[in-house]
């Protein structure tokens, strides 16, 4: 299946967005070292700028990503912001055209639709699923407390816990889109062919258009 990346009015938005911030930032340019213009206030709101498109870039590329594969946008992103504001650490899995069967080792067997309450439930601290990865497939919860592949490629660097390690390790052996969220710090991911994107939270993550 081919990814949807139109999404028109969210596309519009993005490209709206980095043109304000490339027209921003030329303009303190232009203004750089004229002592009666001080650029650090305009910095500050190209900063803030710069927050709402990475939200936006995360939406837009997500809906690519996942639109041909579930129909559960709004579920997955209710679910990753309130993991996310309670810091319960989580790990899902989307499988998209490659099967990842034969890579996973697999845990319990759920058999039910997306939704944020079963989301919650499953990554919920205490509960003996919460340590592993869930699959979803379509619009189904097919499995949670599946056991993923390590990535080998950020051996040593302990800034990588073992769930993103697991997020990329899926992601390098199949197209899976495979979302993190930090038991730490909170922050959202995902992973996809082997590299790892971070998501705002400062915003809300809309994947829908």
């Amino acid at each position: 299946m081919e990814s949807n990346c139109d999404f028109s009015p969210l596309k519009q938005n993005l490209e709206d967005g980095i043109k304000n911030i490339i027209y921003l930032l030329e303009t303190n340019l232009s203004v750089l070292g004229n002592e009666n213009h001080c650029v650090l206030g305009s910095l500050e709101d190209v900063k803030e700028h710069l927050i709402k498109i990475e939200s936006m870039a995360a939406s837009f590329y997500l809906n690519c990503y996942l639109s041909s594969f579930t129909d559960t946008y709004d579920e997955l992103s209710i679910a990753a912001q309130i993991l996310s504001k309670n810091r319960h650490g989580a790990l899902i899995v989307v499988e998209r055209s490659d099967s990842v069967d034969t890579i996973i080792q697999k845990g319990t067997t759920i058999g039910a639709l997306v939704t944020p309450k079963l989301l919650e439930s499953i990554f919920y601290p205490g509960n003996p699923l919460h340590d592993g990865a869930v699959l979803i497939k379509g619009n189904q919860v097919i499995s949670a407390a599946n056991v993923l592949p390590l990535t080998t490629g950020v051996t040593g660097d302990k800034k990588v816990g073992t769930r993103h390690r697991a997020a990329l390790g899926i992601s390098e052996k199949s197209d899976a889109l495979a979302l993190v969220v930090s038991e730490e710090t909170g922050k959202i991911s995902f992973a996809l062919h082997g590299r790892l994107y971070p998501i705002n939270t400062r915003n809300p993550i809309l994947f829908h258009a």
